[in-house]
């Protein structure tokens, strides 16, 4: 059964309240996933919840005694769009935040695609293959910081 959007909208702010109170330690990832036939073109999303209008890289959190960063963002793109995923990976970069009132780990993760095809689920509003330029995103469209970093990273990598 599909989570309805509002259900995530919903968990998303009481997730923020409680960050701000608790001040937690998290770990996260954001995947950047190269097409299959065409290694111009990435995955950006928009949520369901949260900033709505902001193109950004799937992902989500993790324990790391339970799993890698690599396991994790592999899990996550399967769990919030369905894709087929190789199984190489490569973390492209580190980054500790301190959005929200939490201490953030955040790994930005490289997975290559093995079909275009994908089956979101209500997490995502829209997800969409662009080139890495971001010029065939819609009208002006806003773009996540991390977007930038991981297209530098990995033309750097």
């Amino acid at each position: 059964m599909r989570t309805p959007p509002l259900a995530f909208r919903l968990l998303h702010r009481i997730r923020k309240v409680y960050w701000r109170i608790a001040r937690p330690t998290t770990y996260g990832v954001k995947v950047l996933i190269i097409h299959s036939a065409d290694c111009e073109r990435v995955l950006l999303v928009r949520h369901s919840y949260g900033d709505r209008s902001l193109w950004s890289l799937p992902g989500g959190g993790y324990k790391p005694a339970r799993e890698t960063p690599e396991q994790a963002a592999r899990r996550e793109c399967i769990e919030e769009l369905g894709v087929e995923l190789e199984q190489s990976a490569l973390v492209l970069e580190e980054h500790l935040t301190t959005s929200g009132g939490k201490l953030g780990h955040l790994k930005i993760v490289r997975l290559y695609a093995i079909s275009d095809e994908l089956s979101p689920n209500g997490e995502i509003s829209e997800a969409r293959w662009t080139g890495v330029d971001l010029t065939d995103l819609p009208g002006k469209a806003a773009v996540s910081k991390w977007v930038h970093s991981a297209l530098k990273a990995h033309a750097q990598a």
